[in-house]
């Protein structure tokens, strides 16, 4: 395993394990890599200090990675959201409610609601669920 500096064209910087150079370069070239801080594509390998071993504990690799693999879940999830459902904006609360009790004809929306209106459409029994909405990579 190597681990590798990398920094965004947005110069946020960040590490990365990988299986060998090889793997690096190979998914790199595939599109695979990408800022978790901005999901940006356009990544070089930064400038670091040689790995020195220390009794300090374990490595935060498996942290990293999965960090990096639920940014890149939880961007797919939202590409799927917006592929599937309507933007309702901030009317999500009124929506959900007249979906709800059959006002209008039942679809998938998502939007944006206060916490207050959340918990009015929890008491109400209107199912509805939350996600974590993270930044899209740049074009």
């Amino acid at each position: 395993m190597i681990r590798y500096a990398l920094r965004c064209h947005k110069a946020h910087e960040f590490e990365v394990w990988f299986r060998d150079s090889a793997a690096f370069d190979k998914q790199k070239k595939a599109g695979e890599v990408s800022c978790p801080h901005c999901g940006s594509h356009k990544v070089e390998k930064a400038i670091m200090a040689p790995n020195v071993a220390s009794r300090k504990g374990p490595s935060n690799r498996e942290e990293v990675e999965r960090a990096t693999a639920t940014v890149a879940m939880l961007r797919k999830m939202r590409q799927a959201v917006e592929k599937n459902a309507d933007n309702v904006g901030d009317r999500f609360a009124e929506e959900a409610r007249r979906i709800h009790y059959g006002e209008v004809k039942p679809r998938n929306i998502y939007g944006n609601t206060t916490k207050d209106e959340a918990e009015e459409l929890v008491e109400e029994g209107v199912e509805f669920g939350v996600i974590p909405w993270v930044d899209l990579p740049d074009a």
